[in-house]
């Protein structure tokens, strides 16, 4: 178990494993194909300018399979540890999808973007919700500017979200514990070594991540059977 004590101030990240429990796939690794092309094909700002029309359809599948996703007992573990810890509990993922808000988290923080919002390419007009999803032979939607509407998503080459604030609590936190995550994808994969040098970091998943040596202790299962008897109040 992990304990966590009265002045513990903890850092969770979470990846796509936790999501691929709910039935998302993950795109990575072997099998990480779309219309047989590697993701990187299609989440790129490259990309976007080459086919934007096959960008829409991509995030378009995304949104429909998200959509049908539930949380699973991991997501609701650790919004039951939010409204425990409040405050102290700094929750960042790097999936874009809304399975931690289904679960009743309220703080998420996705630095990859979410799924269900778009944004103009070219102005200042915040992301927006939007949930539609876009048939191949559909126009792109436009902006009140002219420009057309992208996926609100950090895509392969762009600056994470919400990276100042990220950093702050990384810097604050005295426990990390990353779960479902690859351990590959920068600047992700570096939190864990950030954190360890200030405190205690635990990795939870089904296989070892990539950078292992990163932490304290690695808890080797699912997410939804270990997360729900993981913590321990101090």
């Amino acid at each position: 178990m992990i304990g966590i004590s009265p002045t513990d101030r903890v850092f969770i990240l979470t990846g796509a494993g936790i999501s691929a429990e709910s039935g998302l796939p993950t795109f990575r690794g072997e099998g990480g194909l779309w219309r047989n092309r590697r993701v990187e094909e299609v989440a790129t700002p490259e990309a976007w300018k080459r086919d934007a029309q096959l960008v829409w359809e991509f995030y378009s599948m995304r949104r429909r399979a998200a959509s049908e996703a539930k949380p699973n007992p991991g997501h609701t573990a650790l919004a039951a540890l939010e409204r425990t810890l409040g405050d102290r509990l700094f929750l960042c993922t790097q999936n874009v999808d809304n399975l931690h808000e289904q679960a009743g988290t309220r703080n998420a923080v996705h630095m990859h973007g979410e799924l269900f919002k778009s944004r103009c390419e070219s102005c200042a007009l915040p992301p927006f919700d939007d949930a539609n999803t876009y048939e191949p032979s559909a126009a792109l939607p436009r902006c009140e500017c002219g420009a057309r509407i992208r996926p609100d998503i950090c895509w392969f080459g762009e600056v994470p979200y919400d990276v100042d604030q990220i950093y702050r609590a990384l810097n604050e936190c005295t426990l990390f514990v990353a779960i479902g995550t690859s351990g590959v994808v920068e600047p992700a994969a570096s939190f864990a070594s950030h954190a360890r040098s200030r405190g205690r970091t635990f990795y939870v998943g089904p296989e070892e991540p990539a950078n292992t040596s990163a932490f304290t202790e690695c808890f080797l299962g699912k997410a939804g059977a270990l997360l729900p008897d993981l913590f321990r109040y101090e």
